[in-house]
């Protein structure tokens, strides 16, 4: 059977109006949808507009979002991610597809975000970006603080006021946005630009950042999970605290960072001791070293006492000395006239063995030698006991002048015991103790009730005569 020819009466259109009669139905007919699906082929354009697609086991379904829009998503497109994606129905003539103008995004759910956290978690800790081996110790009193969070929220609040409380330091903030779109950027440039500070700059270089947010869900607080935010807090020169969300809130920030802290009033607790802690623990330490102190001093001069009981006196050492010079000089002349005898004999020998002729004069000269030998032997030994003598003189002189027996003929007294003993303190002089007073000229016996016995004052022996004392 033939095919019926077209009606002749059908209007004739071009294909762009037909491809905007189309884009007029699909509007109309899809105003407003959700759709759900697995984002694809994510590209941002440099106009800021997003290009996606959208995909399950069966169909796929392009997707834009304007460079507007995209600011305000709830969370950031990313290939794999599964969300649900709200918008109207269109289509783009120039190519003949229809796609899907996105307004809002949000996560298909938690169990999808845990997924994609729990795979980045992998991925980056694969990097080694989480070894402990990385983390820096913090400082223990930095001077300058670097803090990354919002201006207006609660938490700069929270850390200035602990910080006040424990130990004032200088505080930079770098205002951030701390959810949504373009939160992790901002972070991360503000980790980055407070480490190329420099040290000599017109603003300090922190010694320590805090990267801080207050609680939320896990959507409000991805922006700390995503890759850029860690990629900076690991790369930091600087040590740094995260301090994101409440104490069972974990972003991948805290495994990153040096040090996490559960509340950002935590993280100013980490970043400063405090103040009246150090301050007792300076004064106990002067109290310690004082003690210390006092301590050396005392056995040093118990230890200073000992050993001068056991030093011999000034006179004795001299005795000793002087006896051994007695000695040598009386030996001296005798060694020399013995000396002068074997000479002399010996030249007589050698005088009997000379010719007749030579003997008178070879004599001659040698008794003369032998004569200015003698003198010269018998100078020597007059200028060295001269010698001997002055040095003795001055050894005299030195030890009588540490003696302390020039300080008792000053007006001081020695007080010792009955058997010899010195008294060193009062509290030695019990009542009734017999004392012996040695002064300059003597001794005196005496007891501690203030009588002074009538002894007779003791002088020292005067020497026997025979050989003189050396001064």
């Amino acid at each position: 059977m033939d095919q019926p020819e077209p009606s002749a009466n059908l209007p004739e259109l071009s294909v762009s109006e037909l491809s905007f009669h189309l884009k007029r139905i699909v509007e109309d007919a899809f105003p407003y949808v959700r759709v759900r699906g697995e984002i694809s082929g994510f590209v941002q354009a440099r106009s800021g507009h997003l290009y996606m697609s959208l995909k399950d086991d069966k169909s796929v379904l392009d997707g834009v979002c304007w460079r507007g829009t995209a600011r305000g998503l709830g969370c950031r497109p990313e290939d794999g991610l599964e969300v649900i994606c709200t918008g109207k129905l269109t289509t783009y003539p120039g190519r003949s597809r229809y796609q899907l103008v996105i307004e809002r995004m949000e996560p298909a759910g938690v169990g999808a975000l845990m997924a994609l956290l729990e795979e980045r978690r992998r991925k980056l800790g694969a990097e080694g970006l989480f070894a402990e081996e990385r983390k820096r110790p913090l400082p223990y009193l930095p001077e300058v603080i670097g803090v990354v969070t919002s201006p207006t929220g609660a938490v700069i609040r929270d850390i200035l006021h602990r910080l006040r409380d424990r130990f004032p330091r200088r505080v930079l903030l770098w205002p951030t946005l701390v959810q949504g779109e373009g939160a992790a950027e901002q972070v991360a440039a503000a980790i980055r630009g407070f480490n190329r500070f420099a040290e000599d700059g017109p603003l300090p270089r922190p010694d320590v950042l805090i990267v801080a947010r207050g609680g939320g869900s896990i959507e409000d607080l991805w922006a700390f999970n995503e890759e850029v935010v860690v990629r900076a807090a690991a790369e930091s020169e600087i040590p740094l605290i995260s301090a994101v969300g409440h104490e069972t809130d974990t972003t991948l920030i805290d495994h990153a960072s040096d040090r996490r802290a559960p509340t950002p009033t935590a993280a100013a607790e980490m970043a400063v001791p405090v103040r009246l802690d150090l301050a007792g623990q300076v004064e106990e330490f002067g109290r310690r070293q004082d003690t210390a102190l006092r301590r050396r001093l005392e056995e040093s001069r118990h230890r200073v006492e000992g050993l001068a009981r056991g030093l011999r006196g000034p006179r004795e050492l001299l005795g000793l000395a002087s006896q051994r010079f007695d000695d040598l000089a009386e030996r001296l002349p005798r060694a020399l006239s013995a000396l002068a005898r074997e000479r002399h004999g010996r030249l007589r020998e050698l005088a009997a063995q000379l010719r007749p002729r030579l003997l008178a004069g070879e004599v001659a000269r040698q008794g003369e030698r032998l004569a200015e030998l003698d003198a010269r032997a018998r100078r020597a030994e007059r200028n060295r006991r001269e010698r001997t003598v002055e040095r003795l003189r001055g050894l005299g002189q030195r030890l009588e002048n540490l003696s302390y027996r020039n300080v008792l003929a000053r007006g001081y007294a020695v007080a010792r015991t009955a058997d010899g003993q010195p008294l060193t303190t009062a509290g030695s002089a019990t009542p009734g103790l017999a004392l012996d007073l040695e002064f300059h000229d003597g001794h005196v016996a005496a007891s501690v009730d203030g009588g002074v016995s009538s002894a007779p004052v003791r002088r020292r022996a005067k020497p026997k005569p025979g050989q003189g004392e050396l001064f």
